[in-house]
């Protein structure tokens, strides 16, 4: 995954900041993704959803409104419509810049904002709210405390999310000019809907009013047992997910891999922005990857653990082989592999005591009718593993340049 940082200008002329995030390879479709009211492009649940989207071939860019996270502009100056505007200008950054978006997403607020300008995006052909309300006036409720000063003085400071905001009486002005069933109703694009039932914060019944307004295709996920930041990394990450899976039914195939490797052979390439790794083995295409921890996307299995899982399904292979050919009462073989390194001094049967040593360990449960001393006997068998015996055998990796000839 490459991440991009970008600025461009909205229609009065300031500087929104942006991140675009995209897949290491040719990005199948691109979206634009809008956040929740106050919030910004680096809130958690919008990383994670961004992930789960670039993961999927998609390129991503959410941004910060006016006046929020890294953007130029007073908050107190801006209002619904300009959100509005700001999501225009971005749809119209990627148009000059990359390509249209194909996919608008928006969260709470910033999912109202998309419906919104969704007609004006001839691109888009996939729309997705997550949490987001049926009336852009729902969010007068926020500060309902502040609407007799708003009326007598104009503005008031508000606490949103812990954090203190102006509000002028134009941002409430302009909420009310909005008719947002309409927009929907001649939407002519695919909508999802993601709403959590137990968002305390934007009811889900703003959900069933989104879904009733709209027209097919049209779907709806419940996010069972989130909130309404999808504050739990597992519901955002399920969430875009979803997304991903959903919107694909609405965009081209994915480019295909340009990696080819003959039967027998195994090509990988990394490029520099990560660890993110393209591998093909023959006719099979897979990923791996580095743990976040170690400054990879977790895209994939690490290289040790394909070692692992070379170990661990070439022994559950070879499980399965035997009990055929013996007849055996064997329903399945499941085997657990784990991988280390220790210091040789602790390891009993290894011959060198002045390093550390690769240590593998197999855990292998046997399903079936078995006696012991046949289990017994499966737990020897598993040592033939062609994979196992590598392991333990002499090996060379001889190693060349592929363009220099030799």
């Amino acid at each position: 995954m490459r991440k991009i940082n970008v600025r461009f200008q909205n229609a009065a002329g300031q500087t929104l900041s942006g991140i675009l995030e995209t897949p290491l390879a040719a990005p199948r479709a691109y979206a634009l993704f809008a956040h929740c009211f106050t919030c910004s492009k680096n809130l958690k649940a919008a990383t994670n959803i961004s992930r789960a989207l670039t993961d999927a071939g998609l390129a991503v860019l959410r941004f910060d409104f006016t006046g929020l996270g890294q953007s130029e502009g007073e908050f107190a100056e801006t209002n619904f419509s300009s959100n509005v505007d700001d999501l225009l200008a971005a749809a119209q950054f990627l148009k000059e810049e990359h390509k249209p978006p194909a996919v608008l997403i928006g969260h709470s607020l910033g999912g109202t904002a998309v419906l919104q300008a969704a007609p004006q995006v001839p691109s888009a052909v996939a729309v997705a709210t997550i949490g987001s309300p049926a009336d852009p006036g729902h969010v007068a409720h926020l500060f309902a405390g502040a609407h007799d000063q708003l009326e007598r003085e104009g503005s008031a400071e508000v606490s949103l999310g812990g954090r203190p905001f102006t509000i002028k009486r134009q941002f409430l002005d302009d909420l009310r000019t909005h008719d947002l069933p309409a927009a929907i109703g001649g939407l002519r694009k695919a909508l999802l809907i993601m709403h959590a039932p137990l968002d305390d914060t934007v009811e889900v019944d703003n959900a069933s009013s989104l879904f009733a307004a709209a027209k097919h295709p049209k779907s709806f996920v419940s996010l069972d047992k989130a909130d309404h930041l999808l504050t739990r990394e597992e519901d955002s990450l399920y969430a875009g997910k979803v997304l991903a899976a959903w919107s694909s039914r609405y965009l081209p195939p994915a480019p295909a891999s340009d990696l080819v490797a003959e039967e027998g052979h195994v090509v990988a390439r990394t490029f520099v922005d990560g660890f993110r790794t393209d591998v093909q083995a023959g006719p099979h295409a897979l990923t791996a990857d580095e743990p976040a921890s170690v400054g990879g996307t977790n895209a994939g299995p690490s290289p040790y653990g394909l070692l692992s899982a070379a170990l661990a399904t070439c022994t559950s292979m070879t499980l399965k082989m035997y009990a055929s050919f013996k007849k055996l009462s064997l329903v399945s073989a499941t085997v657990t592999v784990t991988h280390d390194k220790v210091h040789a001094e602790d390891c009993v049967d290894c011959e060198t005591k002045d390093r550390k040593v690769d240590e593998f360990h197999r855990a292998i449960a046997l399903e079936g009718d078995l006696t012991s001393s046949e289990r017994q006997r499966m737990l020897e068998i598993a040592d033939r593993c062609p994979v196992h015996k590598t392991l333990h055998g002499e090996i060379k990796v001889r190693t060349t340049l592929a363009d220099d000839g030799s």
